[in-house]
C-alpha cells in the first residue's frame, strides 16, 4: 500500500512517514509545502512532492493518483490566525477529501482533535480550531471513502509508550506525538477502524490491541 501523508512538515507527519518507509509492507509520499523539506526527504530516500492546501482540487488529487491512501495530518499551526485554519484545517481537509475521491483513493486517516465531534467539550480559547476539526471530520464521515478518524489528546513530545487507550468518547487526555504515528501506521489496515472515529490518549492497552477491540 502506498501512502501519501498531507503535512509531512509537521510533527506527527515526519514521525509517520519514516515508519512507512522503514515498514515492509507500506511505501510512502511525503507532501510538504517547501523545497527545502522535500530535498530533506529526498536525501533519506523517501518520495517527496511540493504542493499546497491552499491549490486546486485538482492539484491535489494529482498529488495523490498513484497512492492507496491519504493519511492528513496537516495543520495551520498556533502562530497563524484564525484564516489559515479556516483554509487549511476545515477547507484544505475538504479539498484533500474531494481528491482522494477524484484520484479513486479508497483509505483516508484523518488527524483531528479530542472532543471534535462534541460542540460542548470544545476548548473556549481555540474554539474556530474546533470548529474546522469538526466539519471537516464531519465531510469525511459522509463521503464516499473507507474512512477513520483519529482524535488524539493533548500532544507531547516525549518517547511514546506503546500503549493507548481509543473510545467514541473520552473527556481528556494527553499522548505522545510517536504513539500518535505509531496509532495511525496500524490503523491503515485495521478493519475495526473502517468508517470509524475516535478518541486518543494514553492507555495501559497495547496499540493493535485496542484498535482491533474498537
Amino acid at each position: 500500500m502506498k501512502v501519501l501523508v498531507v503535512g509531512a512538515n509537521g510533527q506527527i507527519g515526519k514521525q509517520l512517514t519514516f515508519l512507512l518507509h522503514e515498514h515492509d509492507a507500506y511505501s510512502v509520499k511525503a507532501m510538504v509545502r517547501g523545497e527545502e523539506l522535500a530535498a530533506y526527504y529526498r536525501e533519506a530516500g523517501i518520495e517527496c512532492v511540493i504542493a499546497n492546501l491552499e491549490g486546486s482540487v485538482k492539484e491535489l488529487a494529482e498529488t495523490a493518483q498513484d497512492c492507496q491512501a491519504v493519511v492528513f495530518t496537516a495543520g495551520s499551526g498556533g502562530a497563524t490566525g484564525y484564516d489559515k485554519t479556516l483554509l487549511i484545517d476545515l477547507d484544505g481537509a475538504v479539498k484533500m477529501i474531494e481528491a482522494a475521491e477524484e484520484a479513486t483513493v479508497p483509505r483516508f486517516v484523518m488527524v483531528s482533535a479530542i472532543g471534535a465531534h462534541h460542540r460542548e467539550a470544545w476548548n473556549e480559547d481555540i474554539k474556530p480550531y474546533y470548529a474546522a476539526k469538526h466539519y471537516a471530520d464531519r465531510m469525511l464521515r459522509h463521503s464516499s471513502l473507507s474512512y477513520t478518524v483519529i482524535r488524539p489528546g493533548g500532544l507531547l513530545n516525549e518517547p511514546g509508550t506503546g500503549r493507548i487507550t481509543a473510545a467514541e468518547n473520552i473527556k481528556g487526555g494527553s499522548i505522545p506525538r510517536e504513539d500518535v504515528a505509531k496509532t495511525i501506521l496500524l490503523a491503515l489496515d485495521e478493519e475495526h477502524t473502517f468508517r470509524r472515529s475516535f478518541d486518543l490518549i494514553s492507555g495501559e492497552t497495547p496499540i493493535s490491541e485496542a484498535l482491533s477491540s474498537l
